[in-house]
């Protein structure tokens, strides 16, 4: 069966080449069927679930990597069941539903849905539990948007720039750079404030758990970063990025003027880096962007938030 995931185009962007002063290239993943980068390490993961016995799929999510494991569970004939905290917004059910899967909602935040549906996924024979971001298969489907962007970049970028989160997409971009021969390109990884796991984890060189999400960016909001992503930390030039609430909505609203598209404020975060010119990429003359996209995103909120700007932290 051939991968779920869709081959995504890669554009030279006019307006934030002009804006960091250095070529600008996007890897538009928001133009997934499910909107976001989640499809590629979801698909792979449920694919493999699947060939290898499972009859029914799980997850918990707050709402990309759910939406993804539904829609891969309508592709593949299987059964779904999504585990939502009580922030995910009723938009966001309602799209996870489409797909047939069952979303129940459990706990305050994303890992009271995680630990609930890890353990129902232990209780039910041949149920597999799809984790939205910790596990190899995972990480391996993300890589292949690096092998992808190696066919259609003509050099190596100076830097690739990626929102962070749980960190399963900063581990797969780090394989997939490894995968193509691009071990010397830096990843500048790119947090929103009150979502900042991945960078305290890395100036404290332990993975640190942070009380809560405060971020407006909640698809950022894993409280502590997959081990495996401090790991790489050690060994390939990391550098972080830590933008306020305030910027990564700003630069969604500059972002949909100028290419027109709508994308959430987590991606906004890595979008915000190249706009306002970080410090991590003063020293390069390319940068490859991963525009993660995000389907919890409407005009309608997208306006709100903007009119919410001058309330927002930064």
């Amino acid at each position: 069966m051939p991968p779920l995931h869709h081959e995504t185009p890669l554009y030279l962007s006019g307006p934030l080449t002009r804006a960091l002063g250095a070529r600008v290239s996007l890897k538009m993943e928001a133009f997934q069927p499910v909107g976001s980068f989640k499809l590629r390490g979801i698909g792979a993961a449920c694919q493999d679930s699947v060939d290898r016995g499972a009859t029914r799929l799980l997850c918990s999510s707050g709402g990309n990597a759910g939406l993804a494991v539904a829609y891969c569970g309508s592709a593949l004939g299987m059964p779904v069941d999504v585990f939502v905290p009580r922030t995910t917004p009723e938009r966001m059910r309602e799209a996870i539903r489409v797909f047939g899967a069952t979303v129940t909602e459990w706990g305050d935040s994303w890992d009271d849905a995680h630990d609930h549906a890890l353990q129902l996924a232990g209780d039910k024979e041949q149920a597999a539990y799809i984790h939205p971001f910790d596990d190899s298969r995972i990480w391996h489907g993300h890589s292949t948007l690096v092998r992808e962007a190696a066919g259609q970049l003509k050099a190596p970028p100076g830097a690739v720039v990626v929102s962070v989160g749980g960190g399963g997409l900063l581990v797969g971009v780090l394989e997939g750079l490894v995968a193509v021969g691009w071990e010397k390109v830096p990843v500048l990884a790119v947090e929103t404030e009150g979502a900042d796991s991945f960078a305290r984890s890395v100036a404290a060189k332990e993975l640190v758990t942070l009380d809560r999400i405060t971020s407006l960016a909640t698809s950022l909001g894993a409280r502590t970063p997959a081990a495996e992503a401090l790991s790489w930390a050690t060994r390939h030039e990391i550098r972080t990025c830590v933008v306020t609430d305030r910027a990564a909505v700003a630069a969604c609203a500059r972002f949909a003027d100028d290419h027109r598209v709508l994308v959430e404020p987590a991606c906004g975060a890595a979008l915000s880096s190249v706009y306002d010119g970080a410090d991590g990429l003063l020293d390069v003359d390319s940068v490859l962007v991963v525009v993660c996209g995000g389907a919890g995103v409407t005009r309608e909120l997208l306006s709100r938030w903007i009119s919410r700007e001058a309330e927002l932290p930064g």
